[in-house]
């Protein structure tokens, strides 16, 4: 291979442009000596809540972690059920197992990839209790008909924003075939993924729209009661220190990761743009190519990964391809959660996901990969699939 790689996350032109800064924030925690919730932390908790709208935000160390907590906060627990999405990655339905409740999966819209709000009604039972939607690759779910659902038949909205800091909700009701009432809709246009739901969930892994320089994670919600409870909950269970009232975690957010975050948060919309501007020129060079189908520029999507779909049964070979030609992609995902040993056998099929899983294909993306790159990365594909047809 003469040509340079491809990778299929660059975080160096980041860094390099916030060297200085991020050194100085990291110094000045080196200096103070207070690592395990210095002060960064709750400056970071409250510039975040102030970039998101929303009353409290708590810093937790893992984006799994944001989701067990906040699952707990809202009070599900053994006995519970929570339906969520078969195509997501394991820490979704981990988080409802490891609480004691049981995940139930609806299946997901293809051309979205997220869940399907059509296919949540037939799943509720006396037993749900919530419904935890992920915001899949950075696009925004259908909350609009999610909390109509969830209103009608009083249950908790717990999102899962792994992969979507950053996004907002816009989508019609029209775009996302829900029946809501449009007071519904309204009330939520424009809001922050997170803020919607009773609870939102947020993952600073590095490689994150919004990355730490190691594990992270966030609970938000404007409910009083619940933001109590989760502080508690990542402090072992106490509001006062050796004065437990639950059984909680150790789940606090490093001082050092909260001063790298608080250098990074101000430029965030900027480099969610980066990726849309990227996201667009894949879409252009990849619109004559048969065989491509490709995700939708949907308003508020921050393609935290862009996701394309390859028919065919050709997804493999095209990946593999890719690889020889020293460009990275990658598969999110090859197994839906429902098919995964730990549940598999135990529900019924969800064939959408099933075929997803077949046929998805993440290719590089970062706010800075410039054109020649991606054109690199789309004549690989164009190649890719006139070799596999010639081996037809």
């Amino acid at each position: 291979m003469s040509q340079t790689n491809i990778p299929v996350l660059d975080l160096k032109p980041q860094y390099d442009s916030l060297k200085a800064e991020i050194q100085a924030a990291i110094s000045r925690v080196l200096e103070s000596g207070q690592f395990i919730m210095g002060p960064d932390v709750k400056l970071f908790e409250q510039e975040v809540a102030a970039y998101l709208g929303t009353r409290h935000a708590i810093a937790v160390n893992s984006g799994t972690d944001a989701l067990v907590i906040g699952l707990k906060a809202l009070g599900i627990g053994e006995g519970d059920e929570v339906i969520t999405t078969p195509f997501s990655f394991f820490a979704t339905a981990e988080s409802i197992s490891n609480v004691g409740a049981t995940p139930i999966f609806a299946d997901v819209n293809p051309d979205s990839f997220n869940i399907d709000p059509g296919a949540i009604v037939a799943k509720i039972t006396p037993n749900t209790k919530a419904i935890m939607p992920v915001h899949l690759y950075g696009n925004p779910a259908a909350m609009a008909a999610i909390v109509d659902i969830a209103q009608r038949h009083n249950l908790k909205v717990i999102e899962d924003c792994a992969q979507s800091f950053g996004a907002r909700y816009y989508a019609t009701c029209s775009a996302c075939n829900d029946k809501c009432q449009d007071s519904t809709r309204t009330a939520i246009i424009g809001k922050q993924t997170g803020t919607i739901g009773n609870v939102g969930a947020y993952s600073f892994f590095p490689s994150k729209n919004l990355g730490a320089y190691g594990d992270g994670g966030l609970i938000t919600s404007d409910d009083d009661q619940v933001a109590e409870m989760a502080r508690m909950l990542r402090v072992h269970g106490a509001k006062k220190k050796y004065h437990n009232e639950v059984l909680g975690y150790n789940s606090r957010l490093d001082t050092m990761q909260a001063a790298v975050l608080r250098v990074k948060l101000p430029h965030i919309d900027q480099w969610n743009e980066g990726r849309r501007l990227v996201a667009k020129t894949y879409n252009q060079l990849l619109a004559d190519v048969t065989g491509v189908v490709t995700p939708e520029l949907a308003d508020g999507h921050v393609f935290h990964q862009y996701t394309i779909r390859i028919l065919d049964g050709d997804r493999d070979q095209v990946h593999k391809y890719l690889t020889a030609q020293g460009i990275g992609s990658m598969i999110y995902y090859p197994v839906p959660q429902d098919q995964l040993p730990v549940y598999k056998g135990k529900y019924p099929v969800n064939p959408v996901s099933d075929l997803l899983a077949t046929e998805v294909l993440s290719l590089p993306i970062w706010p800075e990969l410039n054109y020649a790159n991606i054109a690199r990365v789309v004549e690989a594909i164009r190649q890719a699939l006139v070799l596999e047809n010639k081996n037809v």
